[in-house]
């Protein structure tokens, strides 16, 4: 009997064990601000201990790719598009508990699923770049005025500044390659994308290439900057997260999932980290546009992914060429 009710203890702490996951590995690229607020609220709504490696979009890709055959993460949270949907086969499909409410403008991925609505914009430093001065299209950035004064990180290794890429090739089509090496003579290159609105903020660069939610915090913070909506047009897209192929802790990854994509989560990054909502129930952020009132271009992530090799070796190239 003794023998029995161990055994039936062992079961049942082993079917708890698996009904009550308890830790969650994820790879990164957020901002070091929402992982600082998201990461210890995350462990007290759920009690599931977060885990997380933060990394360049690019390297968080090549770590999981290095990994897939023994995975040591379960989710990759807040990178690129285009990058989740060109490694779609390291990833696990899985639909979330609130599938329903996520705008269908944002379900395009291949396995892997919308986080939050990310935008292109520019910030300029008011100090340095007066209104009747200030960049309005894509193609303005390539004036000698902005000689090596425009922040950008680089388009090999950042998600959005890949993004960035992709949307001036997207405006100008054939022209794009030729407009954007134009751009590119001007840029000071960053260590990351994070770091563009700062360098602009703190006066080291006239202008930067960024995401909206980043450049909004420094004009949230008082900083002498300004967010310009490019007039020829924005990349307004979902950047991802997904549940890893294999993922040693799965029903923690997609508990994690889940609570991302909830409505006190995605209000969150809307209030408080400027993000739009992938949801068709949260408001956009206080203070920024409607999304009707900004000239967006359709961002097809397959065509992203698919010329992704190419158009990071040519810009390699480009970059190398001028010295970057």
């Amino acid at each position: 009997m003794k023998r029995l009710v161990i055994a039936a203890m062992c079961v049942i702490l082993s079917l708890s064990a698996y009904a009550a996951p308890n830790k969650v590995v994820v790879y990164t690229a957020h901002e070091e601000a929402i992982l600082n607020l998201l990461a210890p609220l995350f462990q007290k709504e759920t009690g599931i201990t977060l885990e997380y490696v933060k990394l360049a979009s690019g390297d968080v890709i090549k770590r999981a790719k290095a990994e897939s055959s023994n995975p040591q993460a379960d989710v990759i949270w807040s990178i690129g598009g285009e990058q989740l949907e060109a490694n779609s086969d390291i990833l696990a499909a899985y639909t979330p508990k609130e599938w329903s409410k996520i705008n269908p403008l944002f379900k395009v991925g291949t396995n892997w699923l919308p986080y939050t609505g990310i935008m292109n914009v520019f910030i300029i430093n008011t100090k340095l770049v007066t209104a009747d001065k200030a960049p309005k299209k894509w193609t303005d950035l390539a004036d000698p005025r902005f000689a090596k004064m425009i922040s950008s990180a680089r388009a090999d290794k950042s998600g959005s500044s890949y993004m960035q890429l992709c949307n001036v090739i997207a405006v100008y089509k054939d022209k794009g390659w030729d407009i954007y090496k134009g751009l590119l003579k001007n840029f000071a290159i960053s260590g990351s994308s994070g770091a563009v609105p700062k360098f602009v903020n703190d006066g080291e660069a006239m202008v930067g290439i960024t995401l909206e939610d980043n450049a909004y915090r420094f004009v949230k913070g008082g900083g002498p900057v300004q967010i310009v909506y490019p007039e020829d047009g924005t990349v307004a897209a979902p950047d991802g997260l997904a549940l890893l192929k294999g993922a040693p802790n799965a029903e923690a990854g997609k508990a994690f999932i889940d609570w991302c994509l909830s409505k006190s989560t995605q209000e969150i990054l809307v209030d408080q980290m400027f993000r739009r909502s992938v949801r068709t129930d949260c408001k956009d952020p206080p203070g920024l546009p409607a999304i009707g009132k900004i000239k967006t271009v359709a961002y097809d992530f397959a065509w992203a992914a698919k010329n992704q090799g190419d158009f990071t070796k040519r810009f390699q190239d480009l970059a190398m060429d001028l010295g970057l």
